[in-house]
């Protein structure tokens, strides 16, 4: 079989290096890609909105499979075209993708199934947001409705603040018409968890738990990112948590998408926060996550091909995915000035050597190659993971990898994987 992976970010390289190691792959394009799934796979140059060139070209080379990566391909309808061309393809359609296009459908949807989210109010009017958010107590959360490349969370910590954030996404239009509704919601307490779960068929299969690190830097300070790093399993999960969690959360969802009319099918990723009453959904994502991605995949044992077509195939009841005990962390190393301005084409230093320690994958995201090497191209750079029977093992590791790369202006957080602490958000 041959697939394509739509997508250019380390989420993207990782799909593409765990698919290429199904017997059943004959080879893995990406479109466009970056310079680390050029190792895995081959590049097209298409990007990952050009929706019409990725339907002929999928058709074109008679692709088996097309993996969607990025939530912008989704909301903008990619499942739906290449499944009305006839293809096969792994991702909700543009429909079903709402529950993270906009957060107000994906609120009203877990006030329907009584899902445990956040107290929140949404508006299209800044007045009315404003009037709102003098009844909750700082901090207060303010969500931009569409996507804003998981930078659409503002978390203010007095009035003033709420009101220059909703100033800026409602009436400067900071993120464009994303911003032209917002959710205001209360600031949940705790720690964050991401869980991820294959559904279609009206079933679901959980897969490994996995805890990111939302803030620039270390501590859980500064800006909200789009994940400065991971570790899976997560150290705020237990048994009893994912009871509760299916019992409150994935049960009723799927219930509600099918009452709503709605066909799911692909991976869907709640973002939690474990509050002391419990799990509570800050937001729902329907894609695989990044960089709780490049954390998972190495850990899990089966054939990622075959879950896939049985999510796709309505047969999840009969897959059961099998994972290494061993934890993973992941490190994230960014261009300086992310999630600001930064400069690209900075040659990066290390690969080699940093990918030939022990139990050590380096997924790379913002790359691309200039002049014979490889090159920075983004904010987020590289994802280094690393496995060990331990947590501190698999954090050794990955630091000692990280400590091998080098390129102008890189910045990384020191406590990846560190205890979860209290007071985090996400911004997914």
């Amino acid at each position: 079989m041959k697939l394509l992976v739509v997508g250019s970010g380390g989420r993207e390289h990782a799909l593409a290096w765990k698919l290429r190691q199904s017997p059943r792959v004959e080879r893995v394009f990406c479109a466009p890609g970056n310079a680390g799934t050029a190792a895995v796979g081959e590049n097209v140059p298409i990007k990952a909105d050009q929706l019409e060139q990725l339907v002929q070209f999928a058709r074109g080379e008679a692709i088996g499979l097309t993996v969607i990566g990025p939530d912008d391909a989704l909301a903008a309808g990619l499942a739906d075209r290449l499944m009305e061309a006839g293809l096969r393809v792994f991702g909700p359609t543009k429909a079903a993708a709402r529950l993270e296009s906009s957060k107000i459908f994906a609120k009203e949807l877990m006030r329907q199934c009584s899902i445990p989210t956040a107290n929140a109010g949404t508006f299209e009017s800044s007045e009315e947001a404003l009037r709102f958010c003098r009844t909750l107590q700082p901090p207060v959360v303010i969500k931009a409705d569409g996507l804003a490349l998981g930078k659409g969370v503002v978390i203010a910590q007095d009035q003033s603040e709420a009101a220059a954030a909703i100033h800026a996404m409602m009436d400067e239009r900071q993120f464009g018409e994303a911003g032209s509704r917002i959710v205001v919601e209360e600031f949940l307490r705790g720690s964050e968890c991401s869980v991820h779960a294959f559904v279609g068929g009206g079933a679901y299969r959980m897969l490994a738990t996995a805890r990111d690190h939302k803030r620039v830097l270390d501590g859980d300070q500064g800006l909200n990112t789009g994940g400065m790093g991971a570790v899976s399993p997560a150290d705020n999960w237990s048994d009893e948590t994912q009871v509760t969690f299916e019992r409150e959360v994935m049960q009723p969802l799927v219930a509600g998408l099918a009452q709503s009319g709605i066909t799911f099918s692909g991976l869907l990723f709640p973002g939690l926060m474990m509050t002391a009453e419990g799990p509570r959904v800050l937001e729902f994502n329907c894609r695989f996550g990044d960089p709780e991605t490049q954390a998972i995949l190495p850990r899990l044992k089966s054939d990622l091909l075959d879950l896939l077509e049985a999510t796709i195939d309505g047969r999840l009841q009969e897959v059961q995915p099998e994972w290494d005990e061993r934890v993973a962390v992941t490190v994230v190393m960014a261009s300086g000035g992310y999630p600001g301005k930064y400069e690209t084409g900075k040659p990066i230093s290390g690969l080699e050597a940093a990918a030939a320690l022990p139990d050590v994958q380096i997924f790379q995201a913002g790359t691309r190659h200039g002049n014979g090497e490889v090159v920075t191209a983004g904010g987020r750079v590289l994802a280094v993971t690393a496995l060990g029977d331990e947590v501190e093992e698999a954090r050794r590791r990955a630091y000692e990898a990280v400590a091998l790369i080098s390129f102008e202006g890189v910045h990384f957080r020191g406590d990846i994987a560190v205890p979860a602490s209290g007071g985090n958000v996400a911004g997914l």
